[in-house]
């Protein structure tokens, strides 16, 4: 209850302000400023966008809900207008997912507070996903599929990979006479999280160095001897069957690696960060770059020791065609540092932009599963044209529609001493944008791998 007071009071005190009297001046964001095209469409003013959550993905499934962003643009007369993309944003989404996944997440998000050089960014979750994917913790990862319970089969595509899953086997030590391996590759996880941020912009305001503390509370669950999808091997006919024993236990009781018995994780987080982006959420021009790094100890109250270190790069260039054509790409290089780091620190990369899973998913790797090469270690890269087809009005309400060819590519390891350009994975695809009111990007992707072919629906640009 007290963390809801604590939120609730930042939320207000922050907003209450946003639309106050520039006092600092502004040569610190002047190489920030809107194109005049952008610009002469930015909306003016107080105003909500919010649509079903319709968003999908291979491991969470369909999601329905609410998503909704809140923004306080101020008017044109206000020196900040044509510098940042909002005065002020709070996100609020609730969603429920096809998987029983189910989140909650509140986001205020504040640029130049006041017409200074301080930003604040205040974040809540409460999410839990039974849905969930564990393929191990090694640069192992990046071979074939392989069944839980038999590392010698191996398989090239998800779609052999999971019929096997489930085809019915022996039953192990502790396991039932027959058994399905339907859910040996998943896990359930309950995450409640606060995260506090504040940057400070530096002489012209290209460089920014930040700050953070995050508080989180986890727990996981696997699924052994729940009735799961099978499939008789005599007769080809489907049935149920109890789960065998997951991958993720047995890793865990052989030692391969902690943090399965979830409990608090106290952070600190760093960052310095040059952006000369023109628009956050949909450059046209300008550059990227992050050194973002989270410490946990006991000393600070962590039930986990580990440091992570990140590295991001950006780029976006309008080209000479079209009437809002550009060029995106972006390259990421991460390491974990500590023996006994959690596995799921393991499962996403953390950025002041917001955390990255690694590697797989919309967000890094699509066209391959959420996390489906795991390692200490990792690299990628993700390139964008981004072409805008056709924009039109409905009321006060502006909607931009656009196509996002893409290609990704990356890989994991055990050290970063070793990354290198060996066993790289890659994948391609196409993607649809829409642009409501400039700010909320509505994002369609179809991405294709050696894998697998999979197909996302999210809000916002994959970077």
């Amino acid at each position: 209850m007290s963390k809801k007071i604590v939120l609730c009071f930042l939320l207000t005190s922050c907003t209450y302000s946003i639309n106050a009297q520039v006092k600092d001046s502004l040569s610190f964001i002047k190489s920030k400023k809107m194109s005049d095209d952008d610009l002469l469409k930015k909306r003016e003013g107080t105003f909500a966008t919010g649509l079903p959550d319709f968003s999908s993905d291979p491991v969470t499934g369909f999601g329905f809900g609410i998503r909704s962003n809140f923004y306080w643009n101020g008017e044109r007369t206000n020196p900040l207008f044509a510098y940042t993309p909002y005065l002020a944003k709070l996100k609020a989404n609730v969603a429920y997912y096809t998987s029983n996944a189910r989140e909650l997440i509140l986001s205020l998000d504040v640029p130049y507070y006041k017409g200074t050089r301080w930003r604040f960014k205040i974040d809540f979750k409460a999410q839990q996903n039974p849905a969930n994917l564990y393929f191990g913790s090694t640069e192992s990862t990046v071979g074939n599929l392989r069944l839980p319970s038999d590392e010698n089969t191996t398989f090239s595509t998800y779609a052999a990979f999971d019929k096997a899953r489930k085809t019915l086997r022996p039953g192990g030590v502790g396991e039932a006479a027959f058994v399905t391996d339907a859910l040996s590759n998943r896990f359930r996880e309950t995450e409640y999280m606060l995260n506090l941020k504040a940057d400070y912009a530096l002489g012209n305001g290209k460089w920014r160095i930040m700050s953070g503390y995050e508080i989180q509370h986890l727990s996981y669950k696997t699924f052994e001897g729940e009735e799961a999808d099978a499939i008789n091997p005599i007769t080809g006919e489907e049935t149920s069957a109890p789960n065998g024993f997951s991958l993720l236990q047995r890793d865990y009781d052989q030692g391969k690696i902690s943090g399965l018995e979830g409990g608090w994780i106290s952070i600190l987080q760093t960052a310095l960060i040059f952006d000369t982006r023109d628009f956050e959420p949909d450059p046209t021009k300008g550059y990227y770059f992050e050194i973002a790094n989270e410490y946990s100890s006991k000393y600070i109250g962590s039930q986990f020791d580990f440091n992570k270190l990140f590295i991001q790069a950006r780029a976006y260039q309008k080209l000479p065609f079209g009437k809002r054509t550009v060029i995106a790409g972006r390259l990421g290089i991460g390491n974990i540092f500590g023996k006994n780091a959690p596995f799921f620190e393991f499962q996403d990369q953390w950025s002041p932009e917001g955390s990255i899973n690694s590697l797989g998913g919309k967000q890094s790797l699509r066209g391959y599963r959420a996390n489906r090469f795991l390692a200490r270690s990792l690299w990628f890269t993700n390139v964008e044209l981004r072409y805008r087809i056709a924009e039109t009005k409905l009321g006060k309400q502006r909607f931009a529609f656009g196509v996002a060819p893409f290609f990704d590519a990356g890989t994991v390891r055990d050290e970063w001493q070793n990354l290198n350009f060996k066993n790289i994975k890659y994948s391609y695809g196409l993607g649809a944008r829409v642009a409501w009111n400039q700010s909320t990007i509505i994002s369609f992707d179809y991405g294709i791998s050696k894998e697998d072919k999979l197909f996302y629906v999210g809000i916002g640009q994959a970077f």
